[in-house]
């Protein structure tokens, strides 16, 4: 395929923006370590009594629980663009915009707290990726793409979850690349060797891969009525960014971006608030389903 002039994926009028901060410690709840909690607002300090000293608010009954982070992972960014479409259109910047509709979706049903792994474009190896959410106890992790395969016939989403093996050729090839993302970051950057991953695979509790796969099919049956699905849409290999031991974590391929048909619907403001409203409808579906529960 001859190289193609790379253009941005939005224009001024179909950029899609989330109200957003980021704090460092403990500040209203904010991730530390480069991840962006959106929609996080400071406290507001009680009024002042008398002589100008701050009271702290009367606390009546108990506090309500904790709603579940959910981490949003747009996958490559910064000197790594992913899979490039036909008309020149960056994974990096799909995944990014999917990823923020997806975040202004979530946080509107008032159910969650969201955090993205990146809200600009910058590269972040894989490993720090799955560092964020567990550092910060994130309650599922969702890493969002849209790559390409050798052949362009094939379109459709798909979902994937962690597994020694490949359920697939497809599936391990997909694997394969998205492994081989840290070579961006040049030497300083080192994935884990494959004695270390299968190592660390196998620390993924079962009750987690439960909760992954539920999730899962949770997003297979969103996207049914209304996203084209590949065949046997619920796929799995040894993903790296998929490897927590106690998350439940997913990688959505919203399409790929070898099929012009797949490349010219992502690039669409409407398709993706589409996609995202599907995730969003497997995220309620996940948590409100018996055993996953509301608790972060």
């Amino acid at each position: 395929m001859a190289p193609h002039r790379p253009h941005l994926l939005l224009s001024p009028s179909s950029s899609l923006s989330v109200p957003r901060r980021t704090f460092l410690g403990h500040v209203a709840g904010g991730v530390a370590g480069g991840a962006v909690l959106a929609g996080a607002a400071l406290p507001a300090l009680a009024r002042a009594g008398h002589g100008g000293v701050l009271h702290a608010p009367a606390v009546v009954g108990r506090a309500a629980p904790s709603k579940p982070l959910v981490m949003l992972d747009p996958g490559h960014g910064g000197k790594d663009p992913g899979a490039i479409g036909f008309s020149g259109t960056y994974e990096k910047h799909v995944a990014e915009a999917a990823a923020q509709e997806l975040s202004r979706q979530l946080l509107a049903t008032g159910r969650y707290r969201v955090a993205l792994t990146r809200a600009s474009d910058h590269f972040i190896p894989l490993d720090s990726r799955v560092d964020m959410a567990q550092q910060h106890g994130a309650a599922l992790f969702i890493s969002m793409h849209a790559d390409a395969l050798h052949n362009a016939s094939v379109r459709g989403a798909s979902v994937y979850t962690h597994a020694h093996g490949a359920s697939d050729s497809q599936t391990a090839d997909l694997a394969r690349t998205e492994n081989s993302a840290d070579r961006f970051g040049g030497p300083m950057v080192h994935g884990a060797s494959p004695e270390v991953q299968q190592i660390l695979a196998s620390l993924v509790t079962e009750e987690t891969r439960k909760g992954s796969s539920h999730m899962a099919q949770a997003v297979v049956s969103a996207f049914q009525s209304r996203v084209q699905l590949l065949t046997h849409p619920h796929r799995h290999a040894a993903f790296a960014v998929l490897k927590s031991a106690q998350i439940p974590s997913v990688l959505v391929e919203m399409g790929f971006m070898s099929n012009r048909l797949d490349e010219a619907a992502l690039r669409q403001a409407g398709h993706r608030a589409m996609v995202a409203g599907a995730m969003c409808n497997a995220v309620n579906r996940y948590f409100a389903s018996a055993g996953a529960g509301l608790a972060g």
